[in-house]
């Protein structure tokens, strides 16, 4: 079927429709829930982005028993390359395309994580940035002025005062975006600081956080954070949209 480039278009515009190509592209063949899992979208919501994906042939499905599978469809996109780039930058952008793949290789692994929420941008910026709101749904006070420069700390509500994460704001837009550096007070003298970025969108009723945490120092480090923020964003989805956190810690889960 020859592609309708305008749905094409239409389709790659947005950047969670873009999220659910790449989940595809490393899974491909999964169900609707299986996409679901890491966005926190409701089922509705994802059925709605597939369908914009489906019309543009970008995305296919095929039914086995009672799921309904998704696999990716990359003709779109082969047209698209043929179109406008084949015929005149593919020598030079193949060596780029390497150089950007040796340097992609080399790089330390980053988290993303998608969470939708029934809220005000000014509402989630607020619970970041607040010192007994984070304490509430997070387990440690994050303290700060939040101001550029700024020194802010992840401190434990037991009391010690003692600090497990350190770091600096780099980057404050309220109620937009937040920007800071992450390193343990406690780990080696020559650690390089990671770096975590909450962007935080509003469409309608709803918020779109999205937290990407990049130069994590190992694979180790990754699968820590997987686990952590996916606990502590739920926690906090909890308390925005009812009151109150979930009623036990998400993080003590086997």
């Amino acid at each position: 079927m020859q592609p309708d480039l305008d749905k094409v278009f239409k389709a790659l515009a947005d950047p969670t429709r873009r999220y659910l190509l790449d989940q595809l592209r490393e899974d491909n063949g999964q169900t609707l829930g299986e996409l679901c899992r890491r966005l926190e979208m409701t089922r509705q919501s994802a059925t709605q982005h597939l369908s914009v994906l489906e019309a543009a042939n970008l995305v296919s499905s095929v039914r086995r028993g009672r799921e309904k599978l998704h696999y990716l469809n990359p003709v779109p996109l082969h047209e698209m390359q043929e179109r406008w780039v084949d015929r005149f930058e593919q020598p030079r952008l193949r060596v780029l395309s390497a150089v950007k793949r040796r340097a992609e290789e080399a790089m330390k692994p980053s988290f993303v994580y998608v969470t939708y929420i029934e809220s005000t941008p000014e509402k989630v910026w607020h619970a970041l940035t607040d010192r007994e709101l984070t304490g509430q749904y997070w387990g440690h006070y994050n303290e700060s002025d939040w101001k550029v420069g700024s020194r802010w700390a992840h401190v434990r509500t037991d009391g010690s005062g003692v600090a497990d994460v350190e770091g600096e704001v780099i980057e404050a837009v309220p109620p937009k975006r937040l920007v800071t550096t992450w390193f343990d007070p406690n780990g080696p003298k020559d650690q390089e600081p990671s770096r975590a970025t909450f962007e935080i969108e509003q469409h309608e009723g709803i918020v779109r956080l999205t937290v990407t945490h990049e130069d994590l120092p190992d694979e180790k480090a990754h699968q820590d954070v997987s686990g952590g923020w996916s606990a502590v964003l739920s926690n906090l989805k909890s308390l925005l949209e009812t009151g109150h956190v979930l009623p036990q810690a998400p993080w003590e889960m086997p």
